[in-house]
């Protein structure tokens, strides 16, 4: 019984890796394409924005 115990936690682990996998494959693109680009975009152009925009350094 010491190899069923021993089979039993990377079994699971392969069983939630594969689970994962097929989740991140299912949610490329499609519907959710292009809220994830918008969100994408946005967050790039607040950070050039940020980026760009001196601060005031002295108080």
């Amino acid at each position: 019984m010491e190899y069923v115990s021993a089979l039993v936690p990377p079994v699971v682990m392969a069983v939630f890796f594969v689970g994962l996998i097929v989740t991140i494959v299912k949610t490329q693109g499609g519907a959710n394409k292009a809220k994830e680009d918008a969100v994408v975009d946005a967050v790039l152009a607040r950070a050039e924005h940020t980026r760009q925009t001196p601060r005031d350094t002295e108080a």
